[in-house]
């Protein structure tokens, strides 16, 4: 029998999403059922003055109609904690509906409630409310003179300004400089289930709650705080999640709006956001403004990098995307100095989004890096290689695994990259201009900083369950780790099943940063791997056994059975040693402790990405003709759903560079495309051909089996090699994401 690590598997919820036979949080059938409406502020900044709910009270089926008035009050001021943590995580440090004050559009000012959504909907149109408005600030221009430099950045994890070496002396040695500013437009994550709570309380005061969340225990601890409950006292459930992309990784308020809403009205509630509401209430990608130098010798070794970035923050929480983190350790620069500014606007609180920070830092630098590569007369690849790093450039510590060198050369063999004329507007076809670009590829290794759990069990028949609280939301989870649980019992796919999704089983922190492949494989494998250590010391101590007296370390596992490594016919299947005993089961339970961030390795997943364009050179229109991308990230655990999520990466690239903004009135200080008919994505016709694939290098120092995670890194430096694709088609060097068709349409003379 095959490794079941590293295999082809087809997923094994597959039958159920397209039977729909899955159930997700707003689908869950409950007696009684409720439903709420949020109703959000329609200005972003001043105070409620009067809300008038008469006649939605009147109307047929309503309920409850809750506002700050009548709304009882937070146990607890939320306080932004990073879910990674393993504790309570909300989404931004202010809970709605505690006083009359507005802070951003969209605020969830009243909440209705009827015995259906079409009566709650209308009711919601009925609540008259009156502000008292004051003028908003949205926008990077409006208020840069009042940026600050935050002491800590994303959730209190990484300093608000980092520095090794002496910028100004390695610029002033640098024989060549680069100075460029981009600009980023926000983005909003848009998966397709919109985020929704569905809420029960039963008679002895227990919450179950059916989440559309990353982190079942998340959601848990953190309505435990608001809620002012015991976590025992709450069980939140979470199979199936439609996608969530950083917008479920923290806890937003509507979670907690829907208990205290079943709990007023005595019966189960659902509440689901709206698509707009998707906009302004589950954080989003903010906007961003980057200013990169970089100083180099002529023969372009870098001697400094100073990268700075400004963005717009909420008025409760310094929050930035980390893009420094990944631009600081990319190259063997001696001189770096990285600084986050932050303006406090009338938004709600930014979020993680796919690759967050990486997706928007690595444009700037991989940008600019090209740019040096022309500007020093060399291919872009080769001025990289001259400008690797063997080591973290930030500590001096060993990579714990690299593998970009292979990537590089992986890369350019399948994208044909050798012999490239680097001069731009050389290449055309027709009316369509060709180029072609390429970015390296970066992104941290993120570790929980708290225990991991799985329960492993085999029954008497030889059939095992593998249980862990993590959330399946697209990513394959739970055909990943029915491989890890086969491979480690050499038991077979079919006998194997994996159960998730629940607050019941043992805890495993949110799946976020790309965090979750690692840290569930490591549980489940030490949990079937403690069990498999069990099934085999009884073996070898029965008497009845052919394994009794045997070396335990030559035992091997292989087709449901136990035998010995030198004499393979001698051995029994699981079935019948736990029949002979009488055990109707058997289990163990793991407890992975994850090493420390700071364990003496740089620890980050290394790629690259090339692009080919086609640009019209009359009407200025983009088309991205190939993508291929070659990544290092440790050990694949299912081949099939890891390149499917690093393709989905590569084309969120695309999005990126070429599509995706989301545009503020700032008059009204409110989102102008907040609809899926307004906010752009790719589309079938808008996918090129995209080449995947994967090097795999030695990586023993993450977790047990040296897995990285694939969920953010195809994103980064997609959107950077298209823009230097663009660049080497037409000459005109994009500087500010999306890139438009305006951008390149010819100027009169």
């Amino acid at each position: 029998m095959s490794p079941a690590i590293g295999a082809t598997v087809a997923r094994v919820d597959g039958r159920a999403k397209v039977s729909g036979a899955a159930r997700y949080s707003g689908e869950i059938p409950l007696t009684n059922l409720a439903h709420a409406v949020l109703i959000g502020a329609p200005v972003a900044s001043g105070r409620i003055a009067a809300i008038d709910c008469s006649e939605a009270q009147r109307a047929g089926g309503v309920l409850a109609v809750l506002s700050h008035l009548n709304l009882p009050k937070v146990a607890a001021q939320p306080s932004l904690l990073p879910s990674l943590a393993g504790m309570a995580a909300p989404g931004q440090s202010f809970f709605p509906m505690q006083d009359d004050t507005v802070h951003y559009a969209g605020q969830h000012v009243a909440v209705v409630v009827a015995d259906t959504l079409e009566r709650a909907e209308h009711a919601a149109t009925l609540v008259r409310i009156d502000y008292q408005q004051s003028s908003p600030t949205t926008l990077i221009d409006q208020a840069r003179d009042q940026a600050y430099v935050p002491q800590k950045i994303f959730g209190g994890l990484l300093p608000g300004q980092d520095a090794r070496g002496d910028v100004e002396a390695g610029l002033k040695q640098a024989e060549i400089r680069i100075d460029a500013t981009y600009r980023f437009a926000a983005n909003h994550h848009n998966p397709i289930e919109p985020s929704t709570t569905t809420a029960e309380w039963d008679d002895s005061g227990r919450l179950t709650v059916y989440d559309s969340t990353q982190g079942p225990t998340a959601t848990q601890m953190t309505l435990a705080q608001l809620l002012g409950m015991p976590p025992a006292m709450i069980k939140v459930v979470s199979h199936f999640v439609g996608g969530s992309f950083g917008s479920k990784a923290m806890i937003w308020p509507h979670a907690a709006l829907a208990a205290l809403a079943a709990r007023h009205v005595r019966r189960p509630v659902r509440l689901a956001l709206s698509r707009e509401q998707m906009f302004t209430s589950c954080g989003h990608r903010e906007e961003q403004e980057h200013v990169v130098t970089l100083g180099a010798t002529a023969d372009g070794r870098l001697t400094a990098l100073r990268h700075h970035k400004l963005s717009v923050t909420s008025h409760f929480d310094d929050w930035a995307e980390p893009s420094l983190q990944s631009a600081a350790i990319m190259y063997a620069c001696p001189n770096y100095e990285g600084v986050y500014r932050l303006i406090r606007g009338n938004t709600n609180t930014p979020t993680f989004m796919r690759a967050p920070g990486e997706a928007s830092g690595m444009f700037g630098l991989e940008t600019a890096i090209d740019e040096l590569a022309e500007r020093v007369g060399v291919d872009p690849v080769e001025l990289r290689l001259r400008n690797f790093t063997e080591t973290d450039p930030a500590t001096g510590d060993p990579w714990s695994s690299c593998g970009l060198r292979e990537c590089y050369q992986r890369g350019m063999e399948l994208f044909g990259w050798s012999g490239r004329d680097s001069r731009p507007g050389r290449r055309r076809e027709g009316n369509w201009l060709i180029g072609t670009g390429m970015a390296a590829a970066a992104y941290p290794h993120a570790q929980p900083v708290n225990p991991q759990r799985a329960r492993a069990r085999i029954y008497l028949d030889g059939s095992v369950v593998v249980e862990a609280g993590v959330s399946e939301f697209g990513t394959g989870v739970t055909t990943a780790m029915t491989q890890v649980a086969a491979d480690g019992l050499g038991a077979a796919l079919e006998q194997v099943r994996f159960l998730g999704g629940s607050t019941d089983l043992p805890n495993i922190t949110a799946a976020v940063g790309s965090a979750g492949a690692g840290a569930t494989s490591a549980a489940v494998h030490l949990a079937v791997t403690a069990l498999r250590q069990q099934l085999i010391g009884l073996a070898v101590s029965d008497e009845k056994s052919p394994l009794h007296g045997a070396d335990p370390a030559g035992v091997i596992v292989e087709g449901g059975r136990m035998c010995r490594r030198d004499r393979p016919e001698a051995g029994e299947a699981y079935a019948e040693l736990l029949q002979r005993h009488m055990l109707p089961d058997l289990e163990a339970v793991s407890n992975w402790i994850p090493p420390a961030q700071d364990a003496g390795h740089g620890m980050h997943t290394f790629g690259a990405q090339f692009a080919e364009v086609g640009v019209d050179a009359d009407l200025g229109l983009i088309r991205v003709r190939r993508l291929v991308g070659v990544f290092a990230p440790g050990r694949v655990l299912n081949r099939a759903t890891a390149h499917s999520q690093l393709m989905g990466g590569m084309i969120w690239g695309l999005s990126q560079a070429l599509q995706e903004a989301t545009r503020m009135d700032a008059r009204s200080g409110r989102w102008a495309n907040a609809s899926l008919a307004d906010y752009l994505v790719p589309v079938n016709a808008d996918a090129p051909d995209v080449v995947v694939d994967t090097v795999e290098v030695l990586e023993d120092v993450v977790n047990p089996l040296g897995v990285k995670g694939v969920g953010e890194i195809g994103i980064v430096g997609v959107a950077a090699a298209i823009a230097n694709a663009v660049y080497h088609a037409t000459g005109y060097r994009a500087r500010h994401l999306p890139i438009t068709l305006e951008d390149l349409l010819p100027r009169p003379a």
